[in-house]
């Protein structure tokens, strides 16, 4: 471990596709959170990344106030931004270079045999014949997220740890063809369960409508439970706890957990409604998102608070970035040619006839 760096490094982050869901907050907010007092946090907003699946101008313009309500939802279950660096990562022009570099280090055939690319693909409804490039290169500019910080570990579900490893592979690559300048990032992978949507049909989600949001008030967080499916049963009949949706979140997320023993036991003996245990859940979801509900409403009252976080961060993470890419121009050589193009940049433009 150097002295510039003495805490471990976690980069983790994000889409700007809209507000955040409970899904989210098990899967990973919870655990950015109690990361914060351990390692040295950079959560990266990853709205270029965005760009792979959603490249239209209208969503492209909707990505600013996504922007908003995310970082409001970060706020809101304890992201710290005084112990923490959340930044844009179009906001940062050394991403695009080292993309560009890493880009040389690998091969298309390891690219393709990623099998999440695919599965990004067909969630898009995009046909394997008209991947874009972009899409085919998410995991490299994935990589450049993640070692132009720097960082040591990276939080991702198992159907990402491909991605890691790629990771890894281009930096030991970089490293032996031109010294050592990165880290070899480690995988955490949360012990945490994948929350289904109420639907039941699969992992919460906004894009399938199946999702109870962090902001959702009171009664909209009521009707949503009201929906959850539940399997045909009589309220007599004995089930088995561990099918019951209703149940996992009463596990997830309720406070009693008496009460919990109590719904479990019941549902395993017979004698109890699946109505009851939503009416129950739906009072035990509420006191859990009330605290947050009501920070959130407190930060979305100073309307330039979120901007002013994101350019304090960005500023953070982009002064990482030039040492970053510092260490990376001298590694490879680079160092003259980049400072021919500083001085043709900061050396003052003769008068055109356009200027006049």
């Amino acid at each position: 471990m150097t002295q510039e760096t003495k805490r471990l490094r976690v980069l983790t982050g994000d889409r700007p596709t809209g507000k955040l869901h409970l899904g989210h907050y098990i899967g990973s907010l919870k655990a950015r959170v109690a990361f914060q007092d351990k390692y040295e946090c950079f959560f990266i907003i990853a709205d270029l990344h965005a760009l792979t699946t959603r490249p239209k101008k209208s969503d492209i313009e909707q990505m600013r106030e996504n922007i908003r309500e995310m970082v409001l939802d970060y706020l809101a279950v304890g992201i710290d931004p005084e112990k923490s660096t959340i930044f844009v990562q179009s906001a940062i022009p050394e991403t695009y270079e080292l993309n560009l570099i890493f880009e040389m280090l690998v091969t298309l055939p390891r690219l393709t045999r990623l099998p999440t690319i695919k599965d990004m693909a067909r969630a898009a409804n995009i046909e394997e014949d008209k991947l874009p490039f972009g899409l085919v290169g998410y995991p490299v500019l994935q990589a450049a997220d993640i070692l132009l910080p720097r960082a040591h570990l990276v939080p991702v579900g198992r159907d990402n740890l491909a991605h890691v490893e790629l990771t890894r592979q281009i930096a030991r690559r970089f490293n032996r063809y031109y010294g050592e300048v990165f880290p070899l990032p480690e995988a955490i992978i949360p012990d945490v369960e994948v929350l289904p949507g109420i639907d039941g049909e699969a992992k919460m989600s906004k894009s399938r409508g199946n999702a109870i949001l962090l902001s959702d008030d009171p009664e909209t967080v009521r009707q949503k439970v009201m929906k959850i499916k539940t399997s045909p049963r009589r309220p007599e009949e004995p089930g088995d706890p561990e099918t019951s949706i209703p149940l996992l979140y009463h596990r997830l997320f309720n406070d009693d957990q008496d009460e919990v023993a109590e719904l479990w036991e019941r549902y395993r003996k017979g004698g109890i409604t699946d109505k009851e245990i939503k009416e129950r859940l739906a009072r035990a979801l509420n006191r859990f998102l009330d605290p947050i509900r009501e920070r959130r409403a407190q930060y979305a009252r100073h309307a330039d608070m979120v901007e002013e976080i994101l350019v304090e961060g960005t500023r953070r993470m982009r002064e990482e970035a030039r040492k970053t890419m510092d260490r990376v121009h001298e590694a490879m050589g680079m160092y003259g040619v980049v400072e021919i193009a500083r001085k043709a940049a900061e050396a003052e433009r003769p008068p055109s006839l356009l200027s006049e």
